[in-house]
């Protein structure tokens, strides 16, 4: 598939997708939203992708929305929004809202490498992927509050469970622009690292996925995982674990996983995500508003 806006690619089991507006710090637009729902599509329906890689080119992660449009960029009655036709509760959908709930949906884990500013969108955007790293040059910003809009792409939800209502509330109502030292120390990120160590270190993290598990447990154990931040208690985790222990306790990655434990070996796990998901696994984020 022909993107203008990304770059896909596929190595070694681990797709990237790369923001590709360099001339513009990658600023996110309709079109870059579009063509990165359609990159996730494309890695979850690729066996031969076991993890997906996020980073920007030149020396920006994604400085935000793309704010050439002046004071309409976020009207959506303004010309030229027709694109956000879609509703959700009788309102215009969240252009990031759209792609965060379909990294959320991925069943693939999704390893953010955020090169450099992370702004807006740039950030929220993140929030759903699995692992974030820093390269020591990154800059962060959650900046609604400054531009007079909100919290966008569910960020409302997953910034509290990533970092905590206070971290969040202190990041959100000041809008201020803070380094990866910060947000390494406040969760937001897991590691940061020099400049030049940033995508290998990604790359490493894929490829020991996709060399060492199975894929079809990795999908069911990224929902559990994802779900369950919201199961009204463990006894709901308990049992969706159990649901799935008992759907995949003979199945044929488990045998081999096992049985290549006991022979000391490297596994060579026959199931694919496209074929032999179990019939329990959370089906998840739910759209409550689907007809």
């Amino acid at each position: 598939m022909a993107f203008s806006e990304i770059e896909y690619h596929v190595a070694d089991r681990v797709a990237t997708i790369t923001l590709s507006r360099p001339e513009r710090l990658n600023a996110f637009t309709l079109t870059m939203r579009a063509e990165l729902i359609s990159a996730f599509d494309l890695a979850d329906a690729d066996d031969d992708v076991r993890a997906v890689v996020v980073t920007g080119a030149g020396r920006a992660f994604c400085a935000g929305a793309d704010l050439s449009g002046g004071g309409d960029t976020f009207d959506h009655r303004a010309p030229g929004h027709g694109e956000k036709a879609e509703l959700v509760d009788g309102a215009p959908r969240d252009g990031g809202g759209t792609v965060a709930l379909r990294i959320a949906a991925s069943l693939k884990p999704v390893i953010a490498a955020i090169n450099g500013p992370a702004v807006g969108v740039g950030v929220t955007m993140t929030l759903p992927m699995d692992v974030r790293l820093a390269a020591e040059s990154a800059r962060f910003g959650f900046v609604f509050a400054r531009r007079g809009i909100v919290t966008e792409a569910a960020s409302s939800w997953f910034l509290p469970r990533v970092v905590g209502i206070s971290r969040a509330m202190e990041w959100a109502v000041t809008g201020r622009i803070f380094p990866a030292a910060e947000a390494l120390e406040g969760r937001l990120v897991s590691r940061v690292l020099p400049d030049d160590e940033l995508l290998p270190a990604a790359y490493a993290l894929g490829r020991e996925i996709a060399g060492n598990t199975s894929a079809v447990s990795v999908a069911v154990v990224r929902r559990l995982m994802w779900s369950g931040l919201s199961a009204a208690s463990p006894w709901e985790a308990h049992a969706a674990d159990s649901r799935l222990m008992a759907e995949l306790g003979g199945a044929a990655d488990t045998v081999e996983g096992v049985t290549a434990f006991l022979e000391k070996r490297q596994a060579d796990f026959p199931m694919k995500v496209s074929t032999n998901l179990p019939p329990g696994i959370p089906s998840w984020p739910d759209n409550p508003y689907s007809v």
